[in-house]
């Protein structure tokens, strides 16, 4: 530590009259968090600021989620469960992943670690400065009350959305609520925490998480029915119920009144379950009557996520000629077919013809199909699955004719009859249900996975799939290192234990 300290110190004094301290490697929590300038701590200093960081968060920040919290995402959720195999059999990364054979060296897990960190200190650009520009601001227009407090609050869900991302893959997590201030010879000791911070207990983190969404709850914005790229009170509610559907914070009743105040708000099920990812000739459906939160995209200003998992059907040829990630498992659609539940399997899935068949024959192969277009939206967060979070919920607290209910209305929306008497016999006949459900309703919309953690379901299917012995056995499937309680959860990248020595690796790497 003595040696780090000195290092830090000779640095600090070489950049007194810098404009930028830039001391640390691009793996580093804070690269980029701290601008220093000779007479003040901050760059941002009037309404204008706090404008345009609000602004840059929905048109960069949120939409840099392509990679790391998209394509990333759902080899995390789809892949280490039983919805889709990994996909390229030439990209080692999601290979191992699936597999259950990640080490600290895997170059995804260190990007996404990284990735989450960078924009939780993006969030916090607007969280610490906001209130004292509010104050101190002298410029001719200065912020409203309204803004000041709607603005910290989507910067606020921002920061929680991505520290609940960390909790789930890494469990503890550095926490760091403060931009730094500038390193001198004389507070170096008292800052260092801050620029090579430890990391907060799984707890802790959820801890600042549902403090994050509990003010965000009463000043995010209201719905907009024509932008649900907002990060509006709905969001913040629904995460708040994902939140405490968790083991840490487990609290099913909370659960229920966070799912209820979205249902609230004036969202409903389309008709059609297609129609959630639908288009036409000109354009791709987006900020429908059922979606709370989405990334939006228009033919002109696409995402170039679509290519990862089939074509763009507004240029098929464009970018097909390499194998795609997160493809389709036959578990999954033999789930579909057990169900005669064609309407979510063709929104779900598609059959196309390509050049490879590492999976299926290519004459007829199966691709993820919930991103059909470069103008389609990724929807996050939507009511179907805030009624099967509600119908969970409900299980949990033993009301089980209540939960049927919620699940019926999806059933129903798919074109299916409603649950049979034997699946409401039970607490655990009825959670059965309720996942089943929830694979089918929310395939490749990443939380299978997760799904199945929190009722300690996980390690039973992922062991199933590559054990030759089980019903559930496909030879499909990477053959898997047995999950366990620690591999559960994401290594530390090598590189940050490298940088920081106050972070320990998780047990199990």
């Amino acid at each position: 530590m003595k040696k780090i300290i000195n290092i830090i110190a000779i640095a600090a004094l070489s950049i007194l009259t810098a404009c930028d301290l830039d001391l640390f490697p691009e793996t580093s929590y804070n690269e980029g968090n701290v601008k220093v300038d000779e007479k003040t701590e901050s760059q941002y200093s009037t309404r204008a600021d706090m404008l345009g960081l609000r602004n840059t968060m929905y048109d960069s920040w949120v939409k840099d989620l392509q990679e790391k919290g998209i394509s990333d995402w759902l080899v995390y959720s789809e892949c280490r469960a039983d919805n889709a195999y990994s996909g390229s059999l030439t990209t080692g990364e999601v290979v191992s992943i699936e597999a259950n054979q990640q080490d600290a060296e895997n170059k995804n897990v260190v990007r996404d670690w990284d990735w989450y960190l960078q924009e939780v200190s993006n969030a916090n650009q607007i969280i610490c400065n906001i209130d004292s520009i509010a104050v101190n601001d002298t410029s001719a227009v200065k912020m409203t009350e309204a803004e000041h407090h709607q603005w910290k609050a989507e910067a606020l869900c921002w920061r929680a959305f991505n520290l609940f991302r960390m909790a789930r893959l890494w469990g503890a997590a550095p926490v760091v609520t403060v931009i730094p201030p500038s390193i001198t010879a004389e507070n170096i000791e008292k800052v260092y925490p801050d620029y090579f911070p430890a990391r907060t207990s799984e707890s802790g983190v959820y801890d600042q998480i549902i403090e994050d969404l509990d003010y965000a709850c009463q000043y995010a914005p209201d719905v907009d029915k024509s932008n649900k790229m907002l990060f509006s009170k709905a969001f913040a509610h629904g995460l708040l119920a994902e939140v405490y559907a968790e083991k840490d914070h487990q609290d099913w009743n909370k659960v229920i009144d966070n799912c209820k105040a979205v249902e609230a708000m004036g969202f409903s099920l389309l008709p059609r379950y297609g129609d959630l990812w639908g288009y036409n000739d000109t354009d791709a459906n987006r900020n429908t009557a059922e979606s709370i939160f989405e990334i939006t995209w228009t033919r002109s200003n696409g995402n170039w996520l679509y290519m990862m998992f089939h074509r763009n059907a507004y240029n098929p040829s464009d970018s097909f000629t390499w194998a795609k990630w997160i493809t389709p498992s036959r578990s999954l659609t033999e789930a579909y077919e057990a169900e005669g539940d064609t309407a979510r399997m063709n929104a779900s899935i598609v059959f196309d013809q390509c050049e490879w068949s590492s999976y299926y024959p290519s004459n007829n192969y199966a691709f993820m199909h919930k991103l059909p277009t470069n103008a389609s939206s990724w929807i996050i967060m939507r009511l179907g699955e805030i009624y099967l979070l509600h119908a969970e919920a409900l299980v949990m607290t033993n009301d089980l004719s209540g939960a049927a209910k919620y699940v019926d209305k999806i059933r129903e929306r798919a074109g299916l009859g409603d649950l049979k008497s034997a699946q409401l016999a039970s607490q655990s006949t009825m959670l059965e249900a309720v996942m089943h459900e929830r694979r089918l309703e929310l395939a490749f919309e990443g939380f299978r996975f997760f799904d199945l953690v929190r009722h300690d379901m996980a390690k039973s299917v992922h062991d199933a799939m590559s054990d030759p012995s089980s019903s559930d056995y496909d030879s499909y499937w990477q053959t898997r290192s047995p999950l366990t309680d620690d591999t559960i959860l994401m290594p530390v990248p090598q590189t940050v234990l490298d940088d920081n020595p106050n972070i320990e690796q998780n047990p199990g790497y």
